[in-house]
């Protein structure tokens, strides 16, 4: 499997970012691709498998899952199928299968003061608390990708020559003012990030200003007929678009195009607009308690009587913000963000949920949360990228051959850490780095990576603590973005932001329309766009969120790119109509797979009190490995990956 890795990543060299076609014809790049391909059959792996995990494409005589080569060196600009590539846990996987890395028998390549494995947020975050503590140290950084920020991805897409930057997977700083703590906001400070400048840079008015409104997608599939049904006035959790804004249909009106029968638009009706106490003799602890042990599916159908198909309307809602289908969301969680059908049980709500539906989402970079990252690597490395503010952050050309360069500070790329053990006062650390075992030794270290493999890694962890990490299993999600070169079908729909009620896209939207540090946004439906779309891999009749994942996860492995495609070109095509011609209007596409994506939060549908503990037992130091990301608090946001960093280096500094 590992020869297998080096033969993909071979073969991703050995193609150009232009085919030269006097010095490198494409003929001779698909001979040596070919030769590779042999190898890797020779090795044990499948045809598939390896061109899935290169996706390599010239005139598509290689393979159906297309990858062009902007820059070979600038992974932002790589199209195909990104994110967790095949190449990126082929090496973690190997391990928790039970291959055995011989990293005793390797002489150590030298000693640093700070090991930090993973270089998301969390793990860039600790880096530089690290550094303001100890200005002198050496610190390392390994990752398993071939790109720094983890789920904070930056993706780069052209339409002739026009420049799109969007993001591949963390959004946006959301509800900075209500959910950050002090420590998560001082590191935006310090990093020069004016959180009212970029509520100027978010234009909040473009869609409304056109008249788009949201919509809702019924496939015939499910419905008998494919229809779209705008002016969605359904409230959103971490909303840009201002409720006045929205264009929404009356509620009676907006229903009435449902393709339900009378009987059961009525019903949806009432959903929105009665106010019924189920329990009106009940507190509101006993009503929060009873909305805790029930699911929103079974609360619409249970309680206010919906059929199976108008509840469908709802089944998909939650994918996007909680890779959740309403079945395993509990009803309590639904309530609190906003879902219709609690109106009249009197139900107080939390500041913090207060915050998601209030505070709008529109601390946003083009790029999304990769700017943050971008912003702490060029921090840690000054010689990687030029500037020193968030606006230059944004077109800052960031030189990937230094990020190994700097003596003090270096982060290495496409490195797996298969192995650490507290050994005489430091950690002796083992890890592959491009196919070649590696072995180092560190004096502290910062475990920033996926909870769920570090029992595969440690073996010396306590079985309450391997079993606590084990719990942290994470959301399959899928980021794909579409390059238009224009957007006026949409336009001519009338909607920005679709909702599928049954499919393969749970949401099919039009990027957030942000410009600043001389990146400039589409200005008019006749300019070039990204299409933003979001699949979860999250079926109905699992026993509990955990197995739905796992399952959703081992789905989407398998999931080549052309899979992808296909979907976001009949879904596309049934919401814009005519209107919309793949060939025409399509100019690239980039598959965000994120197969550990979401970390996992408490679900109180199957989870008891007592797994709440757990996060703290998980979370516990072990010798001079101190244990971030967020991960540790069961939280999915970028704030609760920076705190936990934090907590992580403070833990590190009370050692001897």
């Amino acid at each position: 499997m590992i020869r297998g890795l080096a033969l993909q990543v071979e073969a991703q060299r050995a193609v150009p970012a232009r085919v030269d076609h006097e010095r490198r014809p494409p003929e001779a790049v698909h001979s040596r691709v070919s030769e590779l391909v042999e190898a890797a059959v020779a090795e044990g792996m499948t045809r598939r498998d390896f061109l899935n995990g290169v996706a390599i494409s010239l005139g598509g005589t290689l393979t159906s899952a297309p990858m062009v080569w902007a820059q070979e060196s600038y992974p932002p600009a790589l199209t195909g199928m990104q994110g967790s590539t095949d190449a990126s846990y082929a090496a973690a996987h190997a391990l928790r299968d039970g291959q055995a890395f011989p990293f005793e028998n390797l002489p150590s390549a030298g000693d640093v003061d700070l090991l930090v494995v993973g270089a998301g947020i969390s793990g860039l975050a600790a880096a530089y608390f690290y550094r303001q503590r100890h200005p002198r140290a050496r610190i390392l950084i390994l990752d398993n990708h071939d790109d720094f920020g983890g789920h904070a991805r930056r993706c780069e897409m052209r339409v002739g020559k026009r420049l799109l930057i969007t993001y591949g997977g963390s959004e946006s700083i959301q509800s900075p003012y209500s959910l950050w703590s002090e420590p998560a906001l001082s590191l935006l400070r310090e990093l020069g990030i004016d959180l009212q400048y970029l509520e100027t840079a978010f234009d909040r008015t473009l869609y409304p200003n056109l008249g788009l409104s949201r919509g809702l997608l019924f496939k015939r599939e499910a419905f008998g007929i494919d229809k779209l049904v705008t002016g969605d006035p359904t409230r959103l959790v971490a909303d840009d678009i201002p409720p006045e804004h929205l264009h929404a249909r009356p509620i009676r009106a907006f229903i009435e195009g449902f393709p339900l029968d009378a009987k059961a638009r009525a019903a949806l009706v009432a959903l929105y607009q009665e106010r019924r106490d189920f329990w009106p003799r009940d507190s509101i602890a006993r009503k929060i308690e009873r909305l805790a042990s029930l699911s929103y599916h079974a609360f619409l159908t249970k309680h206010w009587g919906l059929t199976q198909g108008a509840a469908r309307v709802f089944h998909m809602r939650p994918h996007h913000f909680y890779a959740l289908g309403s079945d395993l969301l509990p009803a309590f969680v639904a309530a609190s963000s906003g879902y219709p059908g609690f109106q009249g049980l009197g139900l107080p709500i939390h500041p913090s949920d207060a915050a998601k539906l209030e505070e709008p989402y529109i601390y946003h970079f083009p790029d999304g949360n990769a700017s943050l990252a971008r912003l702490l690597v060029r921090k840690l490395l000054p010689g990687v990228a030029p500037g020193n503010s968030m606006h230059d952050i944004v077109l800052a050309p960031f030189d990937y051959t230094k990020l190994d360069a700097d003596p003090r500070t270096q982060l290495r790329l496409e490195s797996t850490v298969l192995s650490l053990r507290n050994v005489r006062g430091c950690v002796d650390v083992g890890y592959i780095e491009r196919n070649r075992l590696r072995r180092l030794q560190a004096k502290r270290v910062v475990y920033a990576g996926y909870h769920a493999m570090l029992p595969y890694i440690m073996r010396e962890l306590s079985e309450r603590q391997r079993m606590a990490l084990s719990r942290s299993v994470k959301a399959p999600i899928v980021y794909v973005k579409v390059a238009l070169r224009n957007w006026e079908p949409w336009a001519e729909a009338g909607v920005h932001d679709v909702h599928n009620t049954i499919g393969f896209y749970s949401r099919l939207k039009l990027d957030y329309p942000v410009s600043m540090g001389g990146y400039r946004f589409a200005k008019t439906p006749r300019d070039p766009i990204v299409a933003h779309l979001v699949h979860v891999p999250v079926t109905a009749g699992h026993r509990d969120q955990r197995a739905a994942w796992q399952a959703g996860r081992q789905r989407l492995q398998s999931s080549p790119y052309r899979e992808f495609e296909r979907h976001a070109f009949d879904e596309l095509s049934r919401i814009l109509g005519s209107r919309f011609d793949p060939e025409r209007d399509v100019a690239g596409i980039t598959v965000f797979r994120w197969g550990h994506g979401y970390a996992y939060g408490f679900n109180s549908l199957f989870d008891s009190d007592e797994e709440l503990s757990l996060q703290d037992v998980a979370r516990v130091p072990v010798g001079r490995v101190a244990i971030a990301n967020s991960d540790a608090a069961w939280s999915a946001y970028a704030h609760a990956a920076i705190d936990e960093a934090a907590r992580a280096v403070d833990e590190l500094s009370r050692l001897a």
